[in-house]
């Protein structure tokens, strides 16, 4: 394994631990999935590049635009929580309330 997947592995890796373990406020968790999508996007993007494959450039493409779409729900749904709840702790996020 060469060490530019290995690094690429060990960010999509510190991101899912980071997701787990951390999820005390939601702008971590948001971060952390932000991350994950980054680590995603420069694997897609390098792949054809280490295959030597003369593909278009669609899939991370489309996987950019899909993590800015997740980024914008995920602020939006951040703003709506810390102005009804008052805060981002994830704690005080109930599921079951109307």
């Amino acid at each position: 394994m060469s060490l530019l997947h290995m690094s690429f592995y060990s960010a999509f890796t510190l991101s899912i631990l980071g997701l787990a373990f951390h999820r005390t406020h939601l702008i971590s968790a948001l971060l952390c999935l932000e991350s994950m999508m980054l680590s995603l996007y420069i694997t897609l993007s390098m792949w054809p590049v280490e295959t030597q494959t003369a593909s278009s450039a669609l899939m991370p493409i489309l996987m950019l635009t899909f993590s800015a779409c997740e980024a914008g729900t995920g602020l939006a749904l951040l703003v709506a929580s810390a102005r009804s709840h008052g805060s981002d702790h994830l704690h005080t996020l109930n599921l079951l309330q109307c």
